[in-house]
């Protein structure tokens, strides 16, 4: 039989401006859902009476309330797993705040909904009430660690691994709808072929090979997969970061240095000599407090993302992705005197003739 699975919710696809090149749209897929190096996350577990899911009591007409707080004892588990990724030295940093308004990653554990996360920056979009995480199951159990560190994979904008289209997996398809229909899981045939049979653009997968070790990978029992030959009986993940999982994060985001950053001084553009997927950092600190004009320029796409700095760390304040646009990523935002600000800008991808820039005013 199998496991229970992580069950991500069906998005749709995001639209890119027809026309594009495939070498553009590529690196669009690729880091559509990636944070900016340097990003601090915040997390905050729900701990109130009032957090939880209003659900109908089947037979009665009534409905009740389900609680999203989990114990101490699940809590510590998922505390683990955030600081096992934090020390591989990633440049990206997890911080636990009591303040939901503060937090980018609202952890609930309603038992019975399945364990789940939105990917990457998908998590801004959704109301502060809202969770952007879910645990549906006891995480203390024997095997079940790997449950914290799958969803946290999610949140750092990891993807399935058993859709890679580099797996070459081929399955029995009636007999994976026939066994995620039961138990643990009982997924409608949307659900499965969104979570599991559907292949994810070449783009968007974490490697440009298959890793059957990686915590993002499912255990699959014997019966579902037809080759490769050698998981016909089965395809058994240990539940740990693997080499090629550490490998991906490093790359995405490696270890941030703590060099004096440049400044980006009002009406002074900077020019962004820049490769696909690289990043630069700026400081500001504002002459005066008013309402200031972010933006990058040229032939580009990229986010552009502001912080501001509390109590020694950085706080996102805005973001704009103008990837796939014809513009460029503009925004608008009130800036203190003696506050400071970061300003992190990551390219997608660059063409034409000229230089890009970055420029507050």
């Amino acid at each position: 039989m199998t496991g229970r699975y992580c069950s991500l919710a069906q998005q749709s696809a995001p639209a890119f401006t027809p026309g594009l090149t495939a070498e553009r749209l590529g690196a669009l897929i690729a880091g559509r859902a990636m944070w900016v190096n340097g990003t601090v996350l915040h997390y905050y577990f729900f701990d109130g009476d009032e957090d939880g899911s209003v659900i109908s009591v089947p037979g009665t007409g009534q409905s009740r309330r389900v609680s999203w707080v989990g114990a101490k004892e699940q809590r510590d588990v998922v505390r683990e797993c955030f600081r096992e990724w934090q020390d591989l030295g990633i440049g990206v940093s997890f911080v636990e705040v009591g303040d939901r308004s503060e937090a980018e990653l609202r952890i609930g554990f309603q038992l019975g909904d399945g364990s789940w996360s939105t990917v990457g920056k998908d998590c801004l979009l959704a109301g502060q009430q809202e969770r952007t995480m879910n645990f549906g199951w006891d995480l203390t159990l024997p095997g079940e660690r790997g449950t914290a560190l799958h969803e946290i994979g999610h949140a750092l904008g990891m993807l399935h691994e058993h859709q890679s289209p580099f797996a070459g997996i081929h399955w029995d398809d009636e007999a994976v709808y026939a066994d995620l229909a039961g138990p643990p899981n009982f997924w409608s045939r949307d659900t499965t072929f969104f979570n599991i049979l559907r292949k994810l653009d070449p783009s968007e997968v974490n490697g440009s090979v298959w890793d059957p070790q990686s915590i993002m990978e499912y255990p699959f029992p014997g019966g579902l997969i037809l080759e490769p030959e050698q998981f016909r009986a089965g395809l058994n993940p240990p539940g740990t970061l693997s080499p090629a999982d550490k490998e991906f994060a490093l790359r995405w985001y490696p270890p941030a240095d703590a060099p004096r950053l440049p400044a980006l001084e009002p009406f002074r553009s900077v020019p962004l000599r820049l490769a696909p997927g690289e990043q630069a950092d700026f400081v500001i600190d504002p002459p005066e407090t008013r309402e200031y004009t972010l933006g990058t320029f040229g032939a580009n796409d990229s986010v552009l993302v502001l912080f501001e700095e509390r109590d020694d760390v950085p706080r996102y304040v805005a973001g704009r992705d103008d990837g796939g646009e014809p513009h460029n990523a503009t925004m608008k935002a009130r800036l203190v005197k003696g506050r400071r600000y970061y300003v992190r800008v990551r390219l997608y991808s660059a063409w034409g003739p000229g230089e890009t820039a970055v420029m507050c005013w």
